[in-house]
């Protein structure tokens, strides 16, 4: 909390209230790995109380990283909104919104460029990871990894730099090699995610582009989770619990979130006829007439309410219903279903 107060008040601070909606957990990984370096480069003060705190004050990262991780996080976001308005995505199709965001956009990059020169941080491969992604989407049949190269480069950059700051440019490579593959896993685990949606409404997915499956996208996250464990293992750190809650073992446990839900069944569709229960006495009501007319009368929320005698029949409970023609039609007196 510490950090991610401190990246939300250095936001504020440094570039207006607007540029606090790019808070976000990724990049407050950024101050993390500074101050596991090298705990005086990110010096704490105490912060005054903040609704989202419950209007509690708190002690949060000041200086150093977090500066660091403010202008990677302004010019990621800078680049999504680009991203989303050139493909005219939602609410962006619009051209008023357009306009409004593509305003942002810019004021975003330039105070996350301004941020990162004065840190002797080089924004290149940031500035240029979403344009490199657009050409790459743009191949008739691209191979995962290569959709997930920018990503890579621009973490790996964010990640190393922190070395730099912290005043440990032995460490700068390891930290490269765990940028690379947590941007990896960021990247494929938000393809899981999306994948069922983007393949309902026909929107891109690297996973569909590439033909590649969840099977093999699990063993890819796998083998990525499995390197950021060692790149971290192999880095001087002076406070080592943060690093390796946040980036072992909270990584482990995405993958295995994300891919469960993927992987499990999906529920029916609802019936879109059906009405939503309204609750407290007009519900008691329904049911009851429910109840007293044996299921005749099932009220409009009711899941059972536009099946079929046959849906609503298990066979496998009824002896008798493979004698009834097809599943129960006509409701044979033998059986015991409500229809």
């Amino acid at each position: 909390m510490a950090h991610l107060c401190g990246l939300c008040l250095a936001l504020r601070d440094e570039h207006g209230h607007a540029s606090r909606l790019v808070t976000n957990y990724d990049g407050l990984l950024v101050s993390v790995l500074t101050e596991a370096q090298a705990p005086v480069s990110s010096p704490h003060r105490r912060a005054a109380a903040c609704a989202l705190r419950g209007f509690k004050g708190a002690d949060v990262v000041a200086a150093g990283g977090v500066r660091l991780a403010a202008a990677v996080s302004l010019l990621l976001a800078s680049g999504k909104l680009r991203d989303h308005i050139e493909d005219g995505d939602g609410v962006y199709a619009r051209p008023l919104v357009a306009a409004g965001a593509g305003r942002m956009a810019d004021r975003w990059s330039a105070a996350g460029s301004g941020t990162a020169a004065a840190l002797g941080f080089d924004p290149g491969p940031l500035l240029t990871a979403v344009q490199e992604q657009t050409r790459l989407e743009r191949l008739p049949a691209p191979r995962l990894l290569q959709l997930t190269a920018p990503t890579e480069a621009a973490v790996a950059a964010a990640f190393g730099h922190t070395a730099m700051l912290a005043g440990k440019p032995g460490n700068r490579e390891a930290l490269e090699e765990a940028g690379r593959h947590f941007g990896r896993l960021a990247h494929l685990l938000d393809a899981v995610e999306d994948l069922a949606r983007d393949r309902d409404q026909g929107a891109y997915n690297p996973l569909i582009a590439s033909g590649t499956d969840l099977a093999d996208a699990r063993r890819r996250c796998d083998d990525a989770a499995h390197g950021l464990r060692l790149a971290v293992a192999d880095l001087d750190l002076e406070r080592r619990h943060l690093v390796s809650a946040l980036l072992v073992k909270e990584t482990g446990r995405a993958v295995d979130r994300v891919f469960g839900e993927a992987e499990r069944p999906k529920a029916p569709p609802r019936d879109p006829r059906l009405k939503p229960n309204p609750g407290g006495l007009l519900s008691l009501l329904c049911v009851s007439a429910s109840c007293c007319t044996c299921g005749l009368y099932r009220p409009p929320w009711d899941e059972d309410r536009y099946k079929s005698c046959g849906e609503r029949c298990d066979p496998g409970g009824c002896d008798c219903c493979g004698q009834c023609g097809d599943g129960c039609s006509g409701c044979c007196d033998c059986c015991s279903c409500d229809c």
